[in-house]
């Protein structure tokens, strides 16, 4: 079956950075396109970052885009999304997907499978 396990959150201030990292068991990697989403406190689920699977193309959330930039290796079946210049509004649960097939990449609805998330908090 497949599985996702997320790594790398924590606690940070303002201007921070963090590196989430998402291992991808189950099926072939290399074949799956892999989303980041959030969960912030008065918002629902967010759009962060996706990469595509074979020509690892990049996509992200406007607030993300030049701060957050999200990769892929798949020689140890993971994603990672680098986060820097970090804010409080940038506080929530992050979690990785996986879609194996067409998608939407910033479409919740779309990715099968899903991590537990990790917690990323921002003080200011």
């Amino acid at each position: 079956q497949v599985q996702l396990v997320e790594s790398g959150g924590g606690a940070v201030q303002t201007g921070g950075s963090l590196r989430l990292s998402c291992v991808v068991s189950g099926r072939t990697f290399s074949m799956a396109h892999l989303g980041w989403f959030r969960q912030t406190p008065g918002k629902g689920r967010e759009f962060v970052a996706a990469i595509s699977s074979s020509m690892g193309m990049t996509f992200y959330g406007d607030f993300a885009k030049g701060r957050f930039t999200v990769s892929r290796d798949n020689s140890k079946n993971t994603v990672y999304l680098q986060m820097n210049s970090l804010i409080p509004e940038d506080t929530g649960v992050y979690t990785c997907a996986a879609r194996w097939g067409s998608i939407t990449y910033s479409a919740w609805q779309t990715y099968d499978y899903w991590g537990q998330g990790t917690q990323v908090a921002v003080s200011s």
